[in-house]
């Protein structure tokens, strides 16, 4: 499909909002072996050292304000089975299985090692990458996330709203839906959120981007027609990745997202040479502590 250019004309009123000055920012796309496409967003008119990877259910423009906060040029990916990158025929979005499309794409778009920072599913993608690409890498922030943290299956009123309806007869209809489950802030927060995480059919109807809500809504109509539930797309990278990973690392850990106290604890005990950040913010810390996260980013890049 399409890729729609209005994409970008929230950024101006975010950057005001921010004080700075919104970085020219541009679509590229991949094309990877077997014919799929990877797609990205590159922020800023110099190369990229740092790359981006989001979480399930998101897509590059989860990290808008971030970029915006942090002022260095970036490459935002569309990590397959979301957003304008290629849906699998298989449904593997596992970290081993997404790294393998980012690194075919990074040969291609980046000219150096890179600062990558993914956030949830983004981070075990960045930690296979890592461990099996070093050469890609020099260095990764990994977000909320570690190893044998399943966040596949959400609170339950996530996985009501994405194994709900998967086409909706205007964006309108979608942010209402979102809103009355208590999703997003303000309704103008949430009708951006919805415009840049869905597309226009050809018939009209409108969709989610990412894989991710369809695959819901069949493994739901699967347990009510009886039959087995089929497994989660998501399979968490092992701890032997991060061990792999000769770049530094660091995990950042969200208050109030899904990386325990104890989690971290067992984070540092089995990878000692790591940092671990504590930040006040939710699971997505690049939309809840944005300028915090920028700023933890800056101080990554600036070390390399």
């Amino acid at each position: 499909m399409a890729i729609d250019i209005s994409e970008f004309s929230y950024l101006p009123s975010q950057a005001e909002r921010l004080g700075v000055t919104p970085p020219h920012a541009e679509r590229v796309t991949h094309r990877l072996p077997d014919g799929r496409q990877l797609s990205a967003i590159r922020y800023g008119a110099e190369p990229p050292r740092i790359t981006l990877l989001h979480g399930a259910g998101l897509n590059a423009h989860t990290w808008d304000t971030t970029i915006l906060a942090l002022g260095l040029p970036v490459l935002a990916v569309d990590l397959t089975g979301h957003g304008d990158s290629s849906w699998r025929d298989d449904a593997d979005y596992s970290p081993r299985t997404l790294a393998v499309d980012v690194a075919d794409a990074l040969d291609e778009w980046t000219d150096a090692p890179q600062l990558v920072v993914g956030q949830s599913l983004g981070g075990l993608t960045g930690a296979a990458l890592a461990a099996r690409r070093p050469d890609l890498v020099a260095a990764l922030i990994v977000v909320d996330i570690t190893p044998g943290i399943d966040t596949s299956a959400g609170p339950a009123a996530l996985r009501e709203f994405y194994a709900g309806p998967t086409d909706f007869a205007s964006r309108d209809e979608l942010v209402d839906r979102a809103m009355s489950l208590g999703f997003g802030g303000t309704r103008s927060e949430t009708e951006r959120g919805v415009f840049l995480n869905t597309r226009v059919r050809d018939d009209g109807r409108i969709e989610w981007k990412h894989h991710f809500a369809h695959l819901a809504a069949q493994t739901l109509a699967a347990h009510h027609a009886g039959d087995v539930a089929a497994p989660s797309p998501l399979s968490s990278t092992g701890w032997e990745d991060l061990a792999l990973t000769s770049a530094p690392v660091t995990l950042v850990r969200a208050e109030r997202g899904f990386v325990s106290a104890d989690d971290a604890q067992d984070f540092s005990r089995r990878l000692p040479h790591t940092d671990v950040v504590s930040v006040d913010a939710t699971h997505n810390v690049q939309e809840t502590a944005p300028v915090e996260l920028a700023a933890l980013i800056a101080a990554a890049a600036s070390s390399l």
